[in-house]
């Protein structure tokens, strides 16, 4: 308690949690704020027949939004969409690539482009969503459909989108956390006591047996504990600093370590994975036919084809934001600068080198802990034909994004030497 205490103690601390819980409670009010022009009796008895698909997937990831077509039906998809795309074309496209190099004002710069993506794809999966509620007519979910409706869906939903991406990014910039990460993890909490009520109504109505519920319980609870083992895990690398004699003074000469972690790219492999594959299925209700619905079959979430295609992409992302986040020329280069070597390597190139040798196989591991972590729980639930649809990547964003969080109010209280919370996490590595 003494710990929780003294974060309260702290005024700028103090405001910047309370912020976040604001603008979190504005977006969780925005939920249950309707699209006009849906009957939602029937748009629930849809969601209810579609809660193993990819939609269902989608309005877990929105937090039930989409179940109720609000006007944050969309979430933040479109945004992290849109900054995948850009993070890809830094790396493909020169301008975006000199852009980077030039410090705040290029980030800026692109940060200003991936917003246009947002609206652009929100625009299109707005339409998209419109289109496929127009064709749903057993039972029929939109009241009076035609132009009027899908250009009114579009807006509302755009408008709900960038709407989030202001709140995620004023999270990020005046509370604690990442924004967009919080939000996320804000719609899939929200769904956890539901998820767990009607899991629990099965056993009591004898439809879920005692030993398949004790089962799902185990391995939830053996997720987290795996997930904050290795989450917290990291390789040290030794760092010696010679002695320089600068006036009278005398500086370096000290050891540490650099610290680089098994899942340096945390939770955001599974997010962008997951946006990447819900695009071609909202692209694909453009062509309600007989002849797209294969489409939305392979990307059935538990299916072959959706677990290879969901694995490829976490290694894919794993090593890309790692390589984009941890530049190892850099780090080098700056070990260079201030006397620092690791023993037996050369300063340099040659530290570039090995530090890029120890984060490839580093990388490796954390990209198949991530895909076992999103995969297996996934496997294990359908295998005993268990309704609980929370998966192994619903569980890696609660826990990656809670232990993030609880870092950056460490690192905050760290930079500001209040030793009276600091003492009671000691135990941490931090």
């Amino acid at each position: 308690m003494a710990g929780i205490e003294g974060l309260v103690k702290i005024p700028e601390l103090r405001k910047r949690i309370l912020f976040s819980i604001m603008m979190l409670a504005v977006y969780r009010i925005g939920i249950h704020i309707p699209t006009h022009g849906i009957d939602a009796a029937a748009l629930a008895q849809v969601f209810e027949q579609m809660k193993g698909t990819i939609f269902g997937w989608f309005n877990l990831f929105s937090g039930g939004a989409l179940e109720k077509f609000s006007i944050f039906a969309l979430g933040v998809m479109p945004y992290i969409s849109s900054s995948i795309i850009f993070q890809l074309l830094t790396v493909a496209w020169p301008y975006l690539h000199d852009l980077q190099k030039e410090g705040d004002a290029g980030r800026k710069k692109i940060t200003q482009y991936t917003r246009y993506g947002t609206v652009l794809i929100s625009l299109i999966q707005g339409f998209g969503l419109a289109t496929a509620l127009e064709h749903q007519t057993h039972p029929a979910v939109v009241i009076e459909g035609g132009l009027a409706f899908r250009l009114m869906t579009m807006v509302t939903l755009t408008t709900g989108t960038i709407f989030l991406m202001w709140v995620g990014e004023q999270i990020s910039e005046r509370g604690i956390g990442n924004g967009i990460s919080l939000l996320i993890y804000a719609g899939i909490a929200a769904r956890l006591p539901q998820e767990l009520s009607s899991a629990f109504g099965l056993y009591r109505s004898g439809e879920l047996g005692f030993l398949k519920l004790v089962i799902v319980g185990v391995i939830i609870i053996c997720t987290f504990f795996c997930i904050i083992f290795i989450e917290r895990a990291a390789r040290r690398i030794p760092i010696q600093y010679a002695k320089r004699i600068v006036g009278r003074q005398v500086y370096g000469g000290q050891n540490t370590h650099l610290p680089m972690k098994v899942n340096t790219a945390g939770v955001i492999p599974p997010i962008f994975a997951s946006s990447l594959i819900m695009f071609p299925a909202t692209i694909a209700t453009f062509f309600p036919s007989d002849k797209v619905r294969w489409l939305q079959t392979l990307l059935m979430p538990g299916g072959m084809f959706y677990n290879l295609l969901f694995v490829g992409l976490i290694v894919f992302f794993s090593y890309f934001y790692t390589a984009v986040t941890f530049k190892t020329d850099d780090i080098a280069e700056n070990l260079k600068k201030y006397g620092g070597f690791v023993p037996g390597i050369r300063p340099g190139e040659a530290t570039a080198k090995y530090l890029d040798f120890v984060l490839s196989r580093l990388t490796l591991g954390g990209a198949v802990y991530i895909a076992s972590i999103c995969v297996l729980p996934t496997f294990f639930t359908q295998t005993l034909k268990v309704p609980f649809y929370f998966g192994g990547t619903s569980v890696l964003i609660l826990v990656g994004v809670a232990l993030d969080t609880v870092s950056q109010i460490e690192t905050f209280l760290l930079s500001r030497d209040y030793d009276g919370f600091m003492k009671h996490t000691r135990g941490r590595k931090t």
